[in-house]
């Protein structure tokens, strides 16, 4: 199954039912695809932890007013149909209140910072 499929069906599962935190085994782009929604304020924190000899992360949800904070997730780019936009194409998710998160030479970032950068890629995910 796909990584990046499986961290937003769990957020968007751990959202359902009002956790707080949950665990999920760890991968790299897992990590940076949650350190970018914790700097653009969609979850508060990513740790990495171990248990035993398996690494996983734990992610600290937010909520306003017991409100989740992100409204929704969308795998953009698949396994069978990658996405690729030029610096040109990139667009706003949901009017400016979202975010998409972009692979470009220079790693991953957020569509605005890969636009202010004149950079394109993979559209890997939207989250508002």
């Amino acid at each position: 199954m796909d990584q990046i499929v499986n961290l937003l069906n769990q957020i968007r599962s751990a959202q359902a039912v009002g956790k707080q935190e949950f665990s999920i085994t760890a991968s790299n782009i897992k990590y940076e695809i949650a350190k970018l929604l914790v700097d653009n304020d969609f979850i508060n924190e990513v740790k990495k932890t171990n248990k035993g000899k398996m690494k996983t992360l734990k992610i600290v949800l937010k909520y306003e007013n017991g409100v989740p904070k992100i409204s929704g997730l969308k795998r953009v780019s698949k396994q069978g149909q990658r996405i690729y936009h030029s610096n040109d194409e990139l667009r706003k998710v949901m009017g400016g209140y979202g975010i998409s998160i972009i692979s470009t030479s220079k790693g991953l970032m957020t569509g605005k910072d890969a636009k202010k950068q004149n950079l394109g890629g993979e559209v890997i995910c939207e989250v508002w």
